[in-house]
């Protein structure tokens, strides 16, 4: 079946270097290759997605290019053997939105090693609820647990904790038992953090400023988005022994730290990339969003929003405007 025009965003480059970003129709023939054609119903708005469309970070790396970086739809055609027409299949990552034509436009083709089954416990909106987001979320909880850090070593910080990782994270944590501590630079979500979870919720400008080598010990663990000088900060009070998941740079790509954290404290930073995970370990992560996030805390994180209102939505979340998750209805 070939569809005659397709709504899609497409961000475009003209000779000069400037970006221009707004809604076209494409047809099969703008469409890039692999072996399974889909038919989007759900994406969902990531930061990274905000970065593309402002052009504040080089994220796109192909012009022009449909951005969305995750992706909920049914299989119309395949050529790859276990996936059939009428299959609902999700994606995350992989180079879409950046190298490969992404998830925002009506119909998208993209190479079958990169995509899952949708697990039979969430819907749709739920997945995209969850997205990237919520699976770099999942990816950072399960980092500090193979460090051993469990419920009862102490306390974790998630910063940018009412955005779209930290409100995962804190749900997650907060779910499995953790006392969870929430940074937020936006004092009037607290009541909305602590409804996540969260035990405690501090300023985001407690971890801000040039700080110290070393610093008192606060916690046992952190899932970091911001980086840069707060992720610096962060190090330096973590608790011995103790570890820090980073998985993102809303505060730079810098890191102005020191090895004391390391060395005197024994401190450990991972680093969780969400974009070229193998599928068994995607599959495992998925698995367990499944099994420990709670619903009802998701579908309170979670707003809908019409396809045509993505681009404001974008904007929005690299100012630091969005709460949560939103869910793009595409079809």
């Amino acid at each position: 079946m070939t569809m005659p025009g397709f709504k899609a965003v497409l961000i475009r480059k003209d000779a000069s270097g400037a970006q221009s970003v707004g809604f076209e129709t494409l047809t099969d023939a703008d469409l890039m290759e692999g072996d399974v054609t889909v038919r989007i119903e759900r994406s969902t708005v990531n930061y990274k997605d905000g970065l593309a469309i402002t052009g504040r970070a080089p994220v796109v790396r192909r012009f022009p290019m449909v951005p969305g970086v995750d992706g909920v739809g049914i299989v119309e055609q395949s050529l790859a053997p276990g996936l059939k027409p009428g299959d609902r299949v999700l994606l995350n990552g992989w180079g879409v939105g950046e190298l490969h034509l992404g998830a925002w436009a009506e119909r998208a083709r993209w190479k079958s090693d990169w995509l899952i089954s949708l697990p039979s416990g969430f819907s749709p909106d739920e997945g995209m609820a969850i997205g990237t987001a919520g699976y770099t979320a999942m990816m950072a909880v399960m980092a500090l647990e193979r460090h051993g850090i469990g419920p009862a070593g102490g306390p974790i910080l998630v910063t940018g904790a009412a955005g779209g990782v930290g409100s995962i994270a804190v749900a997650l944590l907060a779910g499995l038992g953790y006392h969870v501590v929430a940074s937020t630079g936006r004092p009037e979500e607290a009541a909305y953090l602590k409804g996540l979870g969260a035990a405690e919720v501090i300023a985001r400008s407690e971890l801000e400023g040039e700080g110290r080598p070393l610093a008192r010990e606060r916690w046992i663990g952190a899932i970091d988005v911001v980086g840069g000088q707060t992720l610096a900060n962060i190090l330096s009070m973590i608790r011995y022994d103790g570890a820090v998941a980073a998985c993102g740079l809303a505060g730079g790509l810098e890191l102005p730290t020191t090895v004391a954290p390391f060395i005197l404290r024994g401190v450990t930073l991972y680093g969780i990339d969400s974009v070229y995970v193998p599928k068994p370990v995607r599959v495992a992560v998925w698995d367990r969003l499944d099994r420990d996030l709670d619903r009802v805390k998701l579908e309170a994180m979670t707003r809908r929003i019409a396809f045509d209102d993505v681009l404001d939505a974008a904007r929005q979340i690299v100012d630091g405007k969005v709460r949560g998750r939103i869910v793009v209805e595409i079809g």
